[in-house]
């Protein structure tokens, strides 16, 4: 199945590592120092894509190519419903 990640983009859904919100998973403290030195690195990898177009929300860590990081402008909780309603 895939599901549509915002900005006419679609990731296939056996590639779905985890879903994060991007304020909770930076606000301060260790969560946040680690979630930094994730986000460098897949920087550095070449590994984030922005699909967001504006001001981004959540990521999607998968496992296509390696690993890819999609930054989307979508809420954890409506990419969560997309997600569910594939289930139907």
């Amino acid at each position: 199945m895939y599901l549509h990640a915002g900005q006419d983009f679609i990731v296939n859904t056996r590639d779905i590592i985890g879903v994060f919100d991007l304020e909770t998973s930076t606000d301060a403290g260790q969560k946040a120092k680690l979630t930094d030195e994730f986000f460098r690195r897949a920087q550095n990898e070449g590994a984030v894509v922005d699909i967001s177009g504006a001001m981004p929300k959540s990521f999607i860590l998968t496992d296509f190519s390696g690993e890819t990081v999609y930054i989307s402008q979508l809420s954890t909780a409506a990419l969560k419903r997309r997600a569910e309603r594939l289930e139907v």
